[in-house]
């Protein structure tokens, strides 16, 4: 059937070059991901912290090899609210106005005999990270819209040993003109400060070593210019990131990361209270059971663009904007488990302690479990209830003043990727 779609797909986009001699191993990429959200305040009017209601986002492209050494990537994306879609008075131009072009690049394999280049709009950095990922996030209720992607050529070599990668270009204005009430996708969340949608340029380089088999090593840094204000940052011709992180991979699994902002007219250069973070995770399995625990602290306003979201409430909400905590920063403790009761089934369950950086106020509690369910290799079912106690931290419109001190969510969704 896969095969089948891409065949198809390749015969309407490229109904002259789909042959043999010039276009071969043509693949169907994306995902359709669909969630159902609600939300439960104790106040009286609450603002609206998280969403209600049914949305959709589709990524669907294709990967061809035009050539000998040379891969083409083409991926358009799709995202709407249910039922807040009026069709009276619609043309299909106006539909067509929503589709948006999230991937088109080419990969020059082999180049100089050893590189691998690719140049275009494409998808950045490891979904999971808490610094650095420009692509679609997955289970967000809160995000499940318009994907993020870079204007930029990349070049990497790698070996068995090591991957050096750098990176030039500019963000693009893939999430501006929306018709959401908010940005970056959220659909009915105008108490949420936005985060900018215009453009800006973006250097950077990483570099990953396989130290051993079991142990990994990564360092990079990232310099934004043009970077509007966000929360402090911004003010400066150079705003950035720079760090290293840590993996092992043994029965006990272990992770350490640590990051530092910088900004000025130079290159490079801190202020006296420069943004930092440092977060660590740990893993386990015990027979059927996954058991771990993450800790993370940002203060002085750190900044970053990862996707890193603990949690179905708290986390969901910001965004993996990490300096959207509080003002100060965030003291972050994590305990979960992974089950899997049946084959196909894994159930979740989690327990979330955020803080001020400096220890002074309150935890805000959060207790979430989640269950998932593999009807095959490609669709995944999935659901998921949170419950938030938050407290009045300094510095921050997030707390029981404003939405209750219980605050309780659940989601229902699909995720299809192919």
């Amino acid at each position: 059937m896969k095969k089948l779609l891409s065949l198809l797909a390749a015969a309407v986009l490229f109904p002259v070059a789909a042959n043999a001699d010039v276009l071969s191993n043509v693949n169907l990429k994306g995902d359709i991901q669909v969630i159902a959200s609600d939300v439960n305040h104790t106040t009286v009017a609450p603002a609206n912290a998280y969403n209600r209601g049914t949305s959709a986002r589709v990524l669907a492209g294709l990967s061809a090899d035009l050539v000998e050494d040379v891969t083409a990537n083409l991926m358009f994306q799709y995202a709407n609210i249910w039922g807040a879609d009026n069709s009276a008075g619609k043309t299909t131009q106006n539909y067509w106005d929503n589709i948006r072009l999230v991937e088109a690049n080419v990969v020059l394999h082999n180049l100089f005999c050893c590189l691998e280049a690719t140049v275009g709009r494409q998808f950045y950095g490891d979904e999971d990270s808490a610094v650095m990922y420009f692509g679609p996030n997955h289970y967000n209720a809160e995000f499940n819209g318009y994907t993020r992607a870079l204007d930029a050529a990349k070049i990497t070599y790698a070996d068995d040993f090591k991957a050096f990668t750098v990176i030039a270009g500019r963000t693009n204005n893939t999430l501006a003109g929306q018709a959401w009430t908010g940005n970056i996708g959220v659909m009915n969340n105008p108490a949420m400060a936005p985060l900018p949608a215009n453009e800006y340029d973006v250097f950077g380089a990483d570099l990953k070593l396989n130290l051993t088999d079991e142990i990994k090593a990564q360092v990079y840094g990232y310099d934004f210019n043009g970077l509007p204000a966000i929360n402090g940052a911004g003010d400066d011709r150079h705003s950035g990131i720079y760090g290293a992180k840590l993996t092992v991979n043994t029965p006990v699994r272990f992770g350490a990361e640590y990051a530092r902002n910088f900004g000025g007219d130079k290159f490079v250069r801190e202020h006296d209270s420069t943004g930092h973070m440092a977060k660590v995770d740990v893993a386990t399995d015990i027979e059927a059971v996954t058991v771990r625990g993450a800790a993370m602290y940002a203060n002085n306003n750190f900044f970053a663009f990862g996707n890193y979201t603990p949690g179905l409430l708290v986390g969901h909400r910001l965004g993996g904007a990490i300096d959207n905590y509080s003002i100060g920063g965030v003291a972050l403790f994590n305990l979960g488990f992974d089950v899997k009761p049946a084959d196909k089934w894994t159930v979740s369950l989690d327990g979330y302690s955020f803080q001020d950086h400096r220890l002074k106020h309150s935890s805000t509690w959060e207790a979430d479990v989640t269950v998932k369910y593999a009807h095959n290799e490609y669709v995944e079912l999935f659901a998921g209830a949170g419950y938030a106690k938050l407290t009045t931290w300094e510095g921050t419109a997030f707390n029981k003043t404003n939405f209750g001190s219980d605050n309780v969510k659940g989601q229902l969704g699909m995720l299809i990727k192919f």
